[in-house]
């Protein structure tokens, strides 16, 4: 792209005029506002930031460890109110939110490519210094912060829990206690939003101090949706903190902190799907491109499991008639519309999304002398419950559906077992409208009360919900001896636990299977009359409960090797324990026992076959539930020497160990062969960098070298609906520079830039989900009908394209089902079938077919893939893992006269290169570079007690994906992108007292 070329050849030329360095941050303005972000002038120039990353203050420059930071006022003059916004001004870090009501931030490489309840985050999150785990922190605005700090690199030996990225640490600001302080903006933009922050800092005595702050957005959807005019993904928040700092002399200080916040609005968990549509209907998406289609209904398990040819196979031919169409007639999405444009759906379900959080915090600080003690512990909890339309699309209308008409045909017939499923599904006829399930607790959904309501076309809809609490307490002893010896020694213990952590999904064709397969199997039960159906009706992957308890000790020694040397060495021991109680319902257990309940059960528990269910099948007996418990412990270090060549100019070299723990994968049946567990993490990171100030402080220059070899990363995919994690080893090595130039007093410039090399070190094959063929011509695809997966029939000796579709057009004559046809986008064919079938038939063929292939005696020469043929991941660039990234801004003040006010112009841009949305390193699988661009004109009155500040955002309009999400192969392989924000402009006003 031009402009983007023009934008990079700009920055370089900066770059080149004074080398490039990263995003530390200028003397803070705010002082007046009571922000307590402690900084120091040097000789001139840039103002140093005091700052916690080795958990005693020290600034930033005389701290080895690659950290950015950022005061409160530098958050407001580059125009960061969230993640996505400080992200782009971060080298070698990137943030997208992901698939299921949560967010990847990820540094050097590794994010959060774990999916699950019982995975830890690669990039620990801390606010005031306190651990979170599954915060909605994310969706939050930043608002009176002191500052932020993001580490780079493993921190095990300085923050409480492990971290292998990297560590992001929020601080808010405190109570200052030398006066009173008050602080307040109005925000109007675009989308009708309006924005309000403030701020209150009351000392009660000289020792005792109250300070409280809030936030509030309300703005209209950035997204338009054609179907009903409306627009939706609007937000509706807010946020308030309270501290009451006591400090009753210079060695003693208590923090205490609560914080709340509020989400209630129909802001869109999915933004949007994109599809290039598979026209056979085994794949739904094919995988060659994206483009705006709609995924092919044919290959999603709602039309599966309510085809003629599903319901046939299943009862013999009984209930053929009773299915709502033929897998190999037109689906209903067919000619449905994806309108052009990130920002525009065509949808039927208004999303609803709901989050809260609340955060209770106390730190206390001692200084004994030569010892000092700090400790922080405190209270998290947070609900979310998001609701959304699973296919962003409209599905075609039922009229006159040939199954609708068998079903009320067959209802109206004395003693038919089909009436309730009539009167419960169409109570107004055939063409009277649909009845679907509401995806609550409630096992019988429709049938048992819980409906949605009635409707012309099937709503496809999907509900995430989870409720997280946790306790820590964490502190550490610090020493300050005159001698070379020092040292740090902290233990934390975390206990976290997660309930109703659930995920469902509806559908009209999931509770049509369900009435019908109920009515059928319960026909001869006395006194039942076919009112039953099988449970649930509606996918539910229920984790009931995840509890993680967790403790570690850590600690560093630090040895000054005269006045210019230091050695840093460190160790962490840590010991995880977790706990996982879930299971996964649809029509049947794990083992394929189907749940039977009578209308109006409200439980699994109430089924008529309840004592022979069973929802762990990798197990011996019977169980409710699956249930596992898996513990990891480990020892890990770090240690740097770092080298003062001037005060103002050091250079470090380090080494550490970083480690994340292992999980527990959701129950599967056996037959998807995935691990019941999945392994530890770890990483060797090597380091070298430089901290230089030059220019009698008028340029900061710092400049990093690392290397990372990562083992056993942990990293997900679909299977059966559900996300499982696996292992694969990495090497990953780049740069990263970021400067501050400040010439003069007026002009300030920031500039960083980053290099990054990903790749999977080792051989490690895996399944494509997009394509199960594994690129080869002589596979088949197999759509199964019963659970609307796919795997691969293969030939034994590669190239026998014929044989393999030979095999599976006899097998298929066989049952009623058709030969194999073309695959889009694939290069091959495939087929509806039922994958244990083709797997026992080939393994002892009736003679028939050992004669047809010319196999005397013994198995045919053909293998069913279960999850596809595999690929070698080895050399693939790991996801969200762009090479290059840079950024640059520049402002300058200009003063009015000796009147005191001030002009001050800004402008930022940051670049983010390409990368890939997944593993696979396909075509389809990348994400193009981008550029957001941010431009501002503040005036500042005297003393800055007031200003007037005109914005845009996002300059350029641009509507960039950040990440992707391949769904499941019975959802028809769609994918979901999500993007930056959109452009915003407008003005806001302030005052600081």
């Amino acid at each position: 792209m031009k402009t983007s070329h023009f934008l990079l050849t700009s920055a370089l030329s900066l770059i080149a005029a004074s080398p490039v360095a990263a995003q530390t941050i200028a003397p803070s303005q705010d002082s007046a506002a009571g922000s307590s972000a402690q900084e120091t002038a040097p000789e001139s120039g840039i103002g140093d930031i005091v700052v916690t990353a080795q958990r005693q203050s020290q600034r930033l420059q005389d701290v080895p460890i690659s950290v950015s930071a950022f005061t409160g006022a530098n958050l407001e003059k580059q125009q960061i109110q969230n993640p996505t916004q400080l992200q782009a001004t971060l080298p070698n870090v990137t943030f997208t939110k992901t698939n299921y009501t949560s967010s990847s931030f990820t540094i050097r490489g590794i994010g959060d490519l774990c999916v699950g309840f019982t995975c830890d985050s690669a990039t620990a999150i801390h606010v005031n210094d306190m651990p979170l785990l599954g915060t909605r922190l994310f969706e939050a605005e930043y608002f009176d912060l002191e500052r932020i700090e993001v580490l780079r690199g493993p921190q095990g030996t300085l923050f409480g829990r492990n971290a292998t990225s990297g560590v992001v640490n929020f601080l808010s600001a405190k109570p200052d206690m030398s006066g009173i302080h008050t602080a307040g903006e109005v925000e109007y933009a675009n989308y009708d939003s309006k924005r309000v922050k403030g701020m209150v800092n009351l000392p009660i005595t000289d020792t005792l101090g109250v300070r409280v702050a809030g936030t509030y957005l309300n703005r209209d959807g950035y997204t338009y949706n054609q179907y009903d005019n409306s627009r939706i993904d609007d937000r509706d928040l807010y946020s308030l903190r309270g501290t009451l700092s006591w400090e009753p002399n210079s060695d003693t200080r208590i923090d205490l902190i609560g914080y709340y916040f509020h989400e209630r609005d129909n802001r869109s968990r999915i933004q949007k799907q994109l599809c290039h549509r598979d026209t056979s209907g085994i794949l739904g998406c094919a995988p060659d491109k994206l483009t705006n289609e709609t995924t092919n209904g044919n290959a999603t398990l709602g039309t599966l499991v309510s085809s003629r040819e599903f319901l046939g196979l299943l009862s013999g031919g009984a209930l053929t008639d009773f299915g709502l169409a033929s897998l190999y007639d037109t689906d209903t999405f067919a000619g449905v519309a994806n309108p052009a444009g990130v920002r525009t759906v065509r949808i039927d379900t208004t999303p609803t999304y709901f989050a809260k959080e609340e955060q209770y915090t106390v730190k206390f600080f001692h200084n004994f002398g030569p010892i000092s003690l700090n400790f922080t512990g405190g209270y998290m909890g947070n609900t979310v419950d998001a609701r959304s339309d699973y296919t962003l699309a409209v599905n075609a209308p039922y009229t006159n559906n040939p199954g609708l008409m068998t079903l009320a045909a067959a209802a109206s017939l004395p003693g038919s077992p089909f009436a309730g499923v009539r009167n419960t599904l169409i109570p107004n006829g055939p063409n009277g409208g649909l009845c679907q399930s509401d995806t609550t607790p409630n096992a019988g959904g429709v049938f048992s009360g819980a409906s949605v309501g009635c409707f012309a076309q099937s709503l496809d809809f999907d509900r995430s919900t989870a409720k997280v609490r946790q306790y820590s307490g964490e502190a550490h002893i610090d020493s300050a001896f005159d001698g070379m010896f020092n040292f740090l020694l902290g233990g934390i213990y975390f206990d976290s636990k997660t309930t109703n952590g659930d995920y469902y999904v509806s559908g009209f064709g999931l509770d049509y299977a369900s009435g019908i397969l109920g009515a059928a199997s319960s026909a001869g039960i006395p006194g039942v009359a076919g009112r039953a159906l099988l449970g649930t009706p509606f996918y539910r992957n229920s984790n009931d409960l995840f509890r993680l308890k967790s403790y570690g000790i850590f600690g560093e020694s630090y040895f000054d090797l005269g006045s210019r040397a230091k050695l840093t060495v460190g160790l962490r021991y840590n010991h995880d324990n977790k706990f996982v109680r879930a299971r996964t319902t649809f029509l049947q257990d794990s083992a394929g026992t189907g749940p039977l309940l009578a209308y109006g059960a409200t439980s699994l528990s109430q089924a008529f076959n309840a004592s022979q269910l069973d929802y762990d099948a990798s197990l011996a007996g019977l169980q409710p539930f699956a249930e596992s418990e898996i513990s990891f412990s480990k020892l890990t270090g770090r240690a740097v020497f770092d080298y003062k060549i001037t005060p103002r100019n050091m250079v470090y070299a380090s080494y550490s160990r970083g480690y994340k723990s292992g999980g527990i994968n959701p129950p599967l049946s056996p037959s998807s062969a995935v691990p019941s567990t999945f392994a530890p993490e770890s990483v060797d990171a090597f380091e070298i960098g430089s901290k230089n100030t030059f220019g009698n402080g008028t340029l900061r220059l710092n400049v990093t070298g690392f290397y990372y070899k990562y083992k056993k990363l942990q990293l997900s995919r679909i299977i059966a609906r559900t996300s499982v994690n696996d292992n694969v080893d990495a090497n990953i090595y780049g740069v990263e520079a970021e400067a501050i130039i400040n010439p003069v007093p007026a002009l300030v410039v920031n500039l960083n830039f980053s290099y990054l090399k990903t790749k999977v070190s080792g051989d490690r094959f895996i399944a494509n989900p997009r394509d199960p063929s594994g690129g080869r011509s002589d596979a088949v695809i197999i759509k199964d009908l019963t659970n609307g997966l796919n795997c691969a029939i293969v030939p034994t000796k590669s190239g026998n394209a014929a044989g393999a579709n030979g095999f599976v057009s006899a097998v298929n004559s066989a049952i009623g089902l058709r030969a194999p046809t073309a695959v889009t986008g694939t290069g091959t064919t495939g087929a509806y079938s039922v994958c244990s079938v083709l797997a026992s038939v080939a393994a002892d063929p009736p003679s028939a077919l050992r004669s047809l292939f010319g196999v005397p005696t013994g198995a045919l020469p053909f293998t069913m893939l279960g999850s596809g043929v595999e690929v070698n991941l080895r050399g693939n660039q790991l996801p969200q893992a762009p090479t290059f990234k840079w950024a640059a801004g520049i402002e300058y003040t200009y003063d009015v006269g000796s009147s005191g006010w001030t002009i001050v112009p800004r402008a930022d841009i940051a670049y983010t290169g390409k990368s890939y949305g997944t593993i696979f390193n396909r075509t389809i699988d990348r994400i193009p570079g981008y550029e957001v661009v941010n431009a501002q004109l503040q005036i500042n009155g005297p003393e800055d007690r007031f200003y007037l500040r005109a914005f845009v955002r996002n300059l350029t309009k641009n509507d960039a994906t950040t990440g992707m999400f391949v769904t499941d192969q019975s959802s028809g392989l769609f994918t979901n992108i999500f993007t930056i924000e959109p452009r915003s402009y407008g003005i806001a006003a302030g005052f600081k007292f």
